[in-house]
């Protein structure tokens, strides 16, 4: 019933907006369609609220706080702080990330504050190189995840299937990861020993491991290639 009567509550001023077109003068008409897409936005942050997408929710939130005119700052939802600044940019920081919105041509912007890519620019990064600092938050930081998965929708919006072609490629009928791709990510010779496996694996998990600031997606897959390698001998 709620998100009924915002959706209707949205329609109502869709519908003044377009009624009015034709009679209304140009700065009515903006401020018709400025209220219309204030109460969508806030119908949308609403949604994605309940459902858990903390961070889109915020940016959603700002956007339709700012076109309906409210002054003061945003609530602050989930873990992250959000305020609105000058110049048409809301911001939202996260444990891993500061991200700006453009309310005007909707860019999203941001600098990673944790992780394998500590201090980056997210436009300097790779969409594959996204996509794992995504793997590394969408467990242990979901807004984080949240805001990468709509950065993501932006810049390369075949992310997702990309991403999972890339995990069935690892990965054999069980779903398990096959020898071969283990040799490649531990950077081993197939045959080594299991003493070459073991001293890759300690040397990759030194530059990897979560508590020195790599990434929990890349060491999870190191020890599972070790183990892959060492069970298939036992």
């Amino acid at each position: 019933m709620q998100f009924f009567l915002l959706g209707l509550a949205a329609l109502v001023l869709a519908l003044l907006a377009v009624g009015g077109f034709t009679r209304a003068n140009p700065a009515v008409m903006a401020r018709q369609m400025r209220l219309a897409g204030g109460a969508l936005a806030l119908g949308a942050a609403t949604i994605l609220l309940v459902r858990g997408m903390a961070g889109p929710a915020a940016l959603l939130g700002m956007l339709g706080s700012w076109l309906l005119g409210w002054n003061g700052q945003t609530p602050r939802w989930g873990g992250g702080s959000s305020t609105k600044s000058s110049g048409q940019m809301s911001k939202v920081t996260t444990e891993h990330l500061a991200m700006e919105l453009d309310h005007d041509s909707g860019a999203m912007s941001g600098k990673v504050l944790k992780g394998l890519f500590t201090g980056r620019d997210l436009d300097s990064l790779k969409p594959a190189e996204v996509a794992l600092l995504w793997h590394d938050c969408r467990f242990v930081d979901p807004q984080s995840a949240q805001l990468l998965e709509a950065y993501l929708d932006r810049i390369h919006p075949t992310w997702r299937e990309d991403v999972s072609r890339g995990e069935r490629a690892m990965r054999d009928h069980d779903g398990r990861m096959q020898p071969a791709e283990a040799y490649e990510i531990l950077g081993i010779a197939p045959g080594a020993s299991d003493e070459e496996i073991r001293r890759a694996h300690r040397d990759l998990m030194l530059k990897l491991h979560p508590d020195r600031g790599g990434s929990t997606y890349l060491a999870a897959q190191v020890n599972e290639a070790k183990d892959v390698l060492l069970n298939q001998r036992s």
